[in-house]
C-alpha cells in the first residue's frame, strides 16, 4: 500500500483532520506509527460503536498501532457504573468483547486501562506541567468532553482533573495520532497548545462525526465560506460539535437508539419510526444516510434494497454518492432506503450475536451490575 492510499484510509470519513502534513510525515518515515482512542466504560454499547470500529480498522489497515485507552479512573470522575472502578473494568472487558465482535483485528490494537497508566509518577508531574499552563476557565470550557456543564465543577472539584488526565494520556502514551468523535476535539486542540509550549510532539488529530439518534434533530447549519481564518474554522467545528452532540444517538434513549445486541426484528421496528427527510439539506443529520456513509459502505461497499418489482425491483448502490444522487432525485424512497439500511444493520450486528452466543460471561455480568443500579430497561 503506498503513501497515498495510507493517508486515504485515514482520513476517510473524518469530519476534521488536524496536522495533515504532520500525518503524512509520520506516514512517509515511521514504519508502524501509533495511534489512540479512549472509552469511558459505562453500559451497553449502540451503533455509534459500528462507526468507530470502522475507522480503528482503517488506521490498522494503513500500518498504525491502535492503542485502546479504557478510561476506568475517568469514568470513576464522570460518576460512570455508579462511579465504582470494579463495575467500570467489568464494563472494559464486555466492551473489549464488542470491539473484537464487531471486526476490530485484536492483533494490531493494545488494550490498556487507564489504572495501569496512573501508577508512573511521571504521568501526574506531566499533568501538573499542563495544568500549571491552563486557565481553570479554559479546563471548564473542555467539560463538554465528559457530557457535562462548566459549572458542574463547582459542586465537584475531581471533574477539573478529567480534562488534564485526558490531555496527559495523549503525551503519556507517546502516541503519533489521537482518534476520536468530533465532541472531543477541545481537549485535543489543548493538548496541541500545550504541546507548543512545552516543545513536546503536537498530536495529530482525527475527528469523525457522531451518528445522530433515530429521531434526528435540528438542522445542522454551515456558510459554506472559503477561506476561514484559523479562529473561525475552530468556531464552526466547535459549533458542529456542539450540534451533534445535542442530537447524537444515545443508550439513555433506547427508542432513538439501536443497541449492537437488538435482534433483526428490533432493528426493522426501530428503524420504521426514524426520522428519514428527502430533502438534501438534511444529508448532514439524516440518521439512515449517516448510517450508510459510516456503518454501512466502511463495510461492504454495498447497500442492497430489496423491493417489489412495481416499485422498481431490487437495486444496489456501490458508493455514497450514488446512493444520495438516487435517494435525492425521488428514485428511492424513505420507506426503500429504510429497507437497505436495515440490512446493512443487521448484517453489520450478526457476528454479534454469533460472538456473544458462544462468549456470553461479560456481557452477563454487565446486565446484571446494570440491572442492580436500575439501569437496565
Amino acid at each position: 500500500m503506498d503513501i497515498e492510499q495510507r493517508m486515504a484510509l485515514v482520513t476517510r470519513n473524518t469530519m476534521e483532520v488536524v496536522g495533515e502534513d504532520d500525518l503524512r510525515v509520520v506516514i512517509e518515515t515511521k514504519e508502524q506509527p501509533t495511534a489512540y482512542i479512549g472509552f469511558e466504560p459505562s453500559g451497553l454499547v449502540h451503533m455509534g460503536w459500528a462507526l468507530v470500529t470502522a475507522k480503528i480498522k482503517d488506521l490498522c489497515d494503513a500500518g498504525f498501532k491502535v492503542i485502546i485507552l479504557w478510561a476506568d479512573w475517568h469514568a470513576m470522575i464522570n460518576d460512570k457504573v455508579g462511579g465504582d472502578l470494579e463495575n467500570i473494568r467489568a464494563v472494559a472487558r464486555y466492551m473489549e468483547d464488542c470491539f473484537v465482535a464487531l471486526g476490530v483485528p485484536r492483533d494490531k490494537v493494545e488494550f490498556r486501562y487507564a489504572q495501569d497508566v496512573v501508577n508512573d509518577l511521571d504521568y501526574w508531574g506531566r499533568l501538573l506541567k499542563i495544568g500549571k499552563v491552563t486557565s481553570m476557565n479554559r479546563i471548564k470550557r473542555t467539560m463538554t468532553i465528559m457530557g457535562r456543564k462548566e459549572d458542574e465543577a463547582d459542586l465537584d472539584s475531581s471533574k477539573v482533573v478529567y480534562p488534564l488526565m485526558q490531555a496527559t494520556d495523549i503525551f503519556h502514551l507517546g502516541v503519533d495520532l489521537a482518534y476520536a468523535g468530533i465532541d472531543q476535539r477541545r481537549i485535543h486542540m489543548l493538548a496541541r497548545e500545550v504541546a507548543e509550549k512545552f516543545g513536546w510532539q503536537k498530536p495529530i488529530a482525527i475527528h469523525t462525526p457522531l451518528l445522530p439518534g433515530l429521531k434526528g434533530g435540528a438542522r445542522m447549519n454551515g456558510d459554506g465560506a472559503k477561506d476561514k481564518t484559523v479562529k473561525e474554522e475552530a468556531q464552526s467545528m466547535d459549533a458542529q460539535s456542539a450540534a451533534m452532540i445535542d442530537m447524537k444517538m444515545s443508550k439513555s434513549d433506547p427508542t432513538s437508539s439501536i443497541n449492537i445486541h437488538d435482534t433483526p426484528e428490533d432493528v426493522k421496528k426501530k428503524l420504521k419510526k426514524a426520522f428519514c427527510p428527502p430533502e438534501k439539506e438534511n444529508e448532514g443529520i439524516n440518521p439512515m444516510l449517516m448510517m450508510a456513509k459510516y456503518v454501512i459502505f466502511p463495510r461492504f461497499n454495498v447497500l442492497n434494497v430489496e423491493r417489489p418489482e412495481q416499485y422498481g425491483g431490487n437495486v444496489s448502490y456501490d458508493s455514497y454518492e450514488a446512493l444520495t444522487a438516487a435517494y435525492f432525485a425521488g428514485e428511492l424512497s424513505p420507506f426503500d432506503l429504510k429497507t437497505g439500511i436495515a440490512d446493512g444493520i443487521i448484517k453489520t450486528l450478526a457476528p454479534v450475536a454469533e460472538f456473544f452466543s458462544a462468549h456470553p460471561e461479560n456481557y452477563e455480568k454487565v446486565q446484571e451490575i446494570l440491572k442492580g443500579l436500575g439501569k437496565l430497561r
